[in-house]
């Protein structure tokens, strides 16, 4: 359907592929994965007719469409959700437009001279939209909308209104409406809530065009994908299987490599010496000359790229007391809406709590209330003796000063490190070399997040309160702060929609729903296991 031959791009000073080569055939739901700034966003505006190769071929079957979801959306408003998502939804949303326009016609007493005409074409057109399906698009653009997490009342308002996040989900299911030959989607799964995310999860194993995706969210894309094609130093690499699978072929592939490369060097090196050895002497000339032309035709074996990858490591936390909180007959509401009533909650030492609830079940009330940043209207917040608090918001990245640089927003928090330690600090957070002097109104979203986390683990807590601290991060980041917080000896209190995270770093469960609290040991494995459902919003 799609092939790529021997395309070749640079951005500015960037090169970004050289005489790379991969194909997407139907059927096929693929991974795209590769580093920040490896070239994700320009393949897919390459394959959508956006930009052009500086050299080779991007070649598309005749007549195949092309549904293209990026994070620029651009501007929306006037009209409601769910008019907007059906505007998207290829022919059918035409041929509605030309109806509506016909119907308004024959109401139209100064064009009753047309009417034979008028109707004629009505006729033809509503025959063509029901072929199309027509009379089912407002019903199919509402579930979409409904999968995607808004409400009746969100779906009927001027989309103009939704925020930047809600608008996402708006053009999503545009595309998902159109249901194209092939669908392009760049990081689909930011933004989403887990309830959304499963959802979309279910309806792209059911979409039976191909697909083209990336996203930062392990067990999404490893659940979708059956290829895998990696972007690395300009090359296209094709790997059949999972997400799992594609890590452990690479992993396998580098050994082999490296395995490889030092045979090689060894024999080289052996070469080199009996050349070095022999070349003055006479008796050894030919011998010398045969293995210098030897030499000369070899093919190196190149050393197998390494990614940069660094760990971060906790310094010892100060030990809390065995109560780290405790919330006693606490209510919170916000005007009319009650979140909480009478609540009774306790967090001993060494506890890992992931919060679930649907969208307004009070997760990240809670975590306010425990931080501080919220008050309860009635009953008591304790936090016990000892405890030292780290807590991550989502506003905290707005509190970031945008003229500082990350060194600057660093040295500010810790006038007393010294440079190396705030620079090591940095480059475990992914900001190495000139990175640390970018200025935080430039940082992404995910750069703006590991600075603030960098500064929250610096100075250990010993009880760490995260409301979504996934968010915008890529995987290798993901990774370390999965591997980091696993050696944390602390308490943790945390919201989060990634499975992975929730997996690898809970040991208690706490799930919000209409009727009460429900407590799960043994993290959310076993919340799953037990429970049967991945999230609140969800039976199976």
């Amino acid at each position: 359907m799609i092939r790529l031959d021997n395309v070749s791009k640079q951005v500015g000073h960037q090169i970004l592929f050289i005489e790379a080569s991969a194909a997407l055939q139907r059927g096929e739901k693929i991974g795209l994965v590769g580093p920040n700034g490896a070239g994700k966003t320009t393949l897919f505006r390459m394959i959508s007719g956006r930009e052009q190769p500086d050299e080779g071929q991007v070649s598309i079957d005749r007549g195949v469409s092309i549904g293209y979801f990026n994070q620029d959306v651009g501007e929306m408003s006037g009209r409601s959700a769910v008019a907007e998502v059906m505007d998207g939804a290829g022919p059918v949303s035409s041929v509605a437009a030309e109806l509506k326009e016909l119907e308004t016609a024959m109401a139209d007493p100064d064009r009753a001279d047309e009417m034979d005409d008028i109707i004629a074409r009505y006729g033809e057109v509503l025959a063509r939209f029901e072929e199309l399906d027509g009379y089912a698009l407002d019903s199919r653009a509402r579930e979409a909308l409904a999968g995607l997490g808004f409400s009746e009342e969100m779906m009927d308002k001027d989309v103009g209104l939704l925020s930047g996040g809600w608008k996402m989900r708006v053009a999503l299911a545009r595309i998902l409406l159109m249901r194209p030959d092939v669908m392009l989607l760049d990081e689909p799964s930011n933004h989403l809530d887990l309830e959304s995310l499963i959802w979309l999860e279910q309806f792209l194993k059911g979409y039976e065009g191909a697909l083209l995706m990336t996203s930062h969210d392990r067990e999404f894309i490893n659940r979708i994908i059956n290829k895998v094609i990696e972007i690395d130093a300009g090359q296209l690499t094709t790997y059949s299987g999972d997400y799992d699978f594609y890590e452990q072929q690479r992993a396998l592939n580098e050994k082999q490599q490296q395995a490889q490369y030092e045979r090689q060097q060894a024999m080289l090196s052996k070469e080199i010496k009996f050349i070095e050895r022999f070349k003055a002497r006479a008796s050894h000339a030919a011998q010398v000359q045969s293995r210098v032309k030897k030499l000369d035709k070899i093919e190196r074996v190149e050393p197998p790229k390494r990614r940069q990858t660094v760990a971060f490591d906790f310094l010892p936390a100060p030990r809390s007391g065995e109560d780290v909180v405790a919330l006693k007959n606490v209510s919170k509401s916000y005007g009319s809406r009650r979140i909480y009533d009478g609540l009774d909650f306790m967090i001993r030492r060494r506890e890992r709590w992931c919060v679930m609830g649907v969208n307004g079940a009070g997760k990240s009330t809670l975590l306010k209330l425990i931080a501080g940043s919220a008050e309860p209207d009635d009953g008591s917040v304790t936090i016990g003796g000892s405890v030292k608090m780290g807590y991550f918001a989502q506003h905290a990245m707005d509190l970031l000063d945008g003229d500082e640089t990350v060194f600057e927003s660093l040295e500010h928090s810790f006038p007393q490190a010294g440079q190396g330690s705030l620079r090591a600090l940095a480059g475990c957070f992914g900001f190495s070399g000139d990175d640390v002097e970018k200025r935080c109104r430039v940082l992404s979203g995910g750069e703006k997040a590991r600075l603030v986390m960098a500064k929250m683990l610096y100075d250990p807590p010993n009880f760490l309160v995260l409301d979504e601290p996934t968010n915008h991060l890529d995987m290798a980041t993901k990774e370390m702060l999965i591997a980091a917080l696993s050696s944390f000896e602390g308490t943790m209190l945390f919201v989060s929609h990634d499975r992975h995270f929730l997996a690898a770093l809970s040991n208690r469960v706490l799930e919000l729903t209409s009727d009460g609290l429900h407590q799960y040991g043994g993290g959310y494995t076993e919340y799953v296991a037990r429970s049967g459902h991945e999230a609140p919003g969800l039976r199976s």
